[in-house]
């Protein structure tokens, strides 16, 4: 009998949805530091994302906080690199690295 296997085998011990929450966490925070950060782009982006997104991944009929921060990934880094938000930076890299 052959053993059956996990073709994420890669994403082993990684909680990508926690990196996802981090990475929205660090995009809040940057919000409150630097308001003028967010522009339309943003408010249509937030939209997108659920208010409890740490408890609830995905808002209903919608796509979940990871596909948000993947589709987002040049994006997101932009933003944090243009506010030199190095939190923002090092959490966006590991959750593109981990999960993107």
């Amino acid at each position: 009998m052959n053993p059956v296997r996990d073709r994420y085998v890669s994403f082993t011990n990684i909680d990508c949805y926690e990196n996802a929450t981090q990475v929205l966490d660090a995009l809040y925070e940057l919000f409150a530091l630097h308001p003028e950060s967010k522009n339309e782009l943003w408010i249509r982006f937030e939209a997108l994302i659920p208010q409890d997104y740490k408890a609830v991944f995905a808002k209903h009929d919608s796509k979940d906080i990871l596909y948000h921060i993947c589709s987002h990934v040049f994006y997101l880094s932009a933003l944090f690199e243009t506010y030199d938000f190095e939190k923002g930076i090092a959490l966006m890299e590991k959750a593109e690295l981990e999960c993107c």
